[in-house]
């Protein structure tokens, strides 16, 4: 895609990710956070749509509950949005479930969403391969966005690896995933950015596993 039609969607950058339970690890939540807010300035100075999503709960939940400190967006990124901003709320780990963000990209001709924000492991995942079934490209900033340390009965990993897979795993087909600077450049240029695909990633996993 040689000048694809982007928005950008700040997801739930709210305070419940910098203290708590699902404060963001790896990468360095404030490093994140910096790179989110150059980039949501950047969207601004090259004319692309911003939309700012918020994750909701019902009263009861232990987070995410309107009105609590934690549901905020955190304030280095609430100061940089505009009256032109996008509001969205969102129940579901995706911004498209039970949102009205696909109608509203389609109505602009909108091509390409790209994902900054939490959590690379639940609601950027999501978002990303829900995209695919709704014919939008999706690009996520792999330094914009942010894991955590997980342990369940099914194993654990750290964030740091949980958030190299995905990456990994998404660039191999459901996203072309770039830092902060090359996704800057090309919005500069006015081009898309390079996305693998299974059969490459499959291929140089084999050759990698056996080097």
């Amino acid at each position: 895609m040689a000048s694809p039609r982007r928005a950008l969607i700040v997801i739930d950058v709210q305070q419940e990710y910098f203290d708590g339970p699902l404060e963001v690890e790896h990468p360095p939540r404030e490093r994140s956070l910096a790179n989110i807010g150059a980039i949501v300035e950047a969207a601004d100075a090259a004319g692309i749509p911003v939309i700012a999503v918020q994750h909701v709960m019902g009263e009861g939940a232990p987070v995410f509950v309107e009105g609590t400190p934690g549901y905020a967006l955190h304030p280095d990124i609430e100061k940089r949005l505009t009256t032109d901003t996008k509001r969205v709320q969102k129940q579901f780990g995706s911004v498209f479930a039970g949102t009205d963000v696909a109608e509203w990209l389609r109505e602009r001709d909108i091509d390409t969403v790209t994902l900054v924000g939490f959590m690379t492991n639940n609601c950027d995942l999501a978002t990303a391969v829900e995209a695919e079934g709704l014919g939008i490209a999706a690009e996520v900033i792999s330094d914009a966005t942010g894991a955590i340390n997980l342990a369940n009965a099914a194993g654990s990993a750290s964030a740091e690896t949980v958030h190299t897979v995905l990456m990994t795993l998404l660039h191999s087909n459901f996203a072309a995933v770039a830092t902060t600077k090359q996704w800057i450049d090309a919005v500069s240029s006015g081009s898309g950015l390079d996305k693998s695909n299974l059969v490459e990633s499959a291929i140089a996993g084999r050759a990698a596993a056996t080097a």
